[in-house]
């Protein structure tokens, strides 16, 4: 498998235009708010989206990211559902925290070399950055056609 890598702009842009969570109930990132809220997010429940896959942005073998999820899914001990960030041929295993607070998700991420992780409450997102101190991205959940490509 060849490395991928991208930096600055080229990162956010790949992160703030990609779909997120389970098949089905996917959603991207959105400036506007759509009145839809992720079904896991009942309320003003809090969730994060955490991934243990191609850390710091670089691609990485098959076998080293069933590794380094299997790691993630232990080191987390509360429960938690897969789900997928991106798209063929860029789609990474992750887990949805429900009722995670941004203290924890923020751990794992970094726990796990990630760029950034997705942290909600209700339908209101945000991408939290992970270089240095925490910056955020905030955004609306906004639903997306169902992801039919594999994970």
């Amino acid at each position: 498998m060849t490395g991928f890598h991208t930096t600055g702009a080229a990162l956010r842009a790949a992160f703030e235009g990609t779909a997120y969570g389970p098949p089905g109930e996917r959603f991207y990132l959105g400036q506007h708010d759509a009145g839809w809220a992720p079904p896991w997010a009942a309320g003003s429940r809090s969730w994060a989206i955490v991934t243990a896959w191609n850390p710091h942005g670089l691609r990485h073998p098959d076998s080293h990211n069933a590794e380094a999820a299997r790691r993630l899914l232990v080191a987390w001990a509360s429960p938690s559902f897969p789900v997928v960030n991106g798209e063929e041929p860029w789609a990474e295993e992750a887990l949805l925290l429900p009722g995670a607070c941004l203290r924890d998700a923020v751990t794992l991420g970094r726990r796990f070399r990630q760029a950034a992780i997705v942290f909600g409450v209700g339908r209101r997102t945000a991408l939290v950055w992970l270089d240095g101190d925490l910056h955020l991205t905030r955004a609306w959940a906004i639903p997306a056609l169902p992801y039919t490509g594999s994970s």
